[in-house]
């Protein structure tokens, strides 16, 4: 069934407007649980999945099709407009992303390129219109990018790191040179959101993985500017999503870098983290993706748990705190998404 824009539960939710239910959609919704990506992989590589934009749909839609999820987001990478720009990397089985040439000095930041999406990235651009085209309104499509300090913390430890040391070295003893990272990234990422959302995309989300590995005062001197500038960037008003996992310690600056929806991991309880933010900006969050490796009634058990502390509030999107697992079982997401909506609708309307 078409339903206009203002319809859609989980666009009203961003909003912090009533809606019948609590919307749900899931990061990695789209990923290696389901078979009939498994199949597809085993035809493509990842990138080659991202970077073709009829995959890249198809891949979009699979949860979809399967699931009565609230919003879908488009399959892509946080990386992917790091090519453009002059880095090189790529998706070493088993290890995640490898940078074989980190960046180390002014020098190759200075080198880095500007990137134009609608040409550099045009596959992601065609990808969005495609999934908006299948969607046929039945629910909003999600665009994406990686927060500044992520990405560059990707470039500068060559992939993965446990203490970031390499990346918290540039920012103490060569300021002037994380300065230029950053603003350059920052650029890059306002025009891959805008591209995004000129293309389709009904709202985004910011993802900042790695900033938990900072301290509020590091990440008020070195992120907050920075992401901020991103946040404020955007020059359609979409309804934005700024997540970051660790970040319980971060709340309250990353409300000042900006976003309509703050998203929060597991490891802080969601009814605190809301009242520390305030309740002037929308949740989203924030069961352990483990959980969905448990027992249905542990499921069951959790997501009562997290709407009870949510209280009935305007404003809660459900999702993991993190990605999809790879090994989760299908009928348990279905089983999630069920009992969201279910246990949700029963909450006095007017609380909604």
């Amino acid at each position: 069934m078409k339903k206009a824009e203002e319809e859609y539960s989980f666009l009203k939710a961003c909003q912090r407007q009533p809606t019948d239910y609590t919307p749900i959609w899931l990061m990695r919704q789209a990923g290696r649980y389901l078979r009939e990506y498994r199949a597809l992989r085993k035809k493509y590589s990842f990138l080659e999945m991202c970077k073709n934009p009829e995959l890249a749909a198809e891949v979009t839609l699979q949860p979809i099709n399967r699931f009565k999820l609230d919003a879908a987001i488009i399959f892509s990478d946080i990386l992917i407009p790091l090519g453009p720009m002059g880095v090189k990397f790529e998706f070493a089985k088993g290890e995640g992303p490898v940078f074989h040439h980190p960046l180390r000095d002014r020098k190759e930041v200075e080198k880095l390129r500007m990137i134009e999406p609608e040409e550099d990235v045009s596959f992601l651009m065609k990808s969005i219109q495609i999934v908006r085209a299948e969607l046929e309104n039945q629910i909003p499509l999600i665009g994406f990018c990686g927060a500044p300090f992520t990405l560059a913390s990707y470039i500068i430890e060559g992939g993965h790191s446990k203490n970031y040391i390499l990346t918290k070295g540039m920012m103490y003893q060569n300021r002037s040179t994380w300065d230029v990272l950053m603003e350059k990234m920052s650029e890059v990422l306002i025009r891959y959101l805008n591209a995004q959302i000129k293309a389709g995309v009904q709202a985004v989300q910011v993802f900042d993985s790695w900033v938990g590995c900072l301290s509020p005062q590091d990440y008020k001197e070195f992120v907050l500017p920075y992401s901020k500038k991103v946040i404020n960037g955007i020059r359609k008003k979409v309804p934005l999503i700024h997540f970051a996992t660790s970040s319980s310690t971060l709340l309250g600056l990353m409300k000042q870098a900006g976003g309509d929806v703050i998203g929060v991991d597991w490891r802080v309880d969601i009814g605190e983290a809301w009242a520390r933010l305030g309740y002037d900006v929308a949740i989203q969050g924030n069961l352990d993706p483990v959980v969905l490796l448990g027992p249905v009634n542990l499921i069951k058990k959790e997501v009562k748990e997290i709407l009870h502390r949510i209280g009935g509030r305007r404003g809660h999107i459900f999702n993991l705190g993190h990605g999809i697992l790879p090994n989760t079982p299908v009928d348990h997401v279905a089983v999630l998404i069920d009992m969201v909506h279910e246990f949700s609708s029963k909450v006095r309307p007017e609380r909604r």
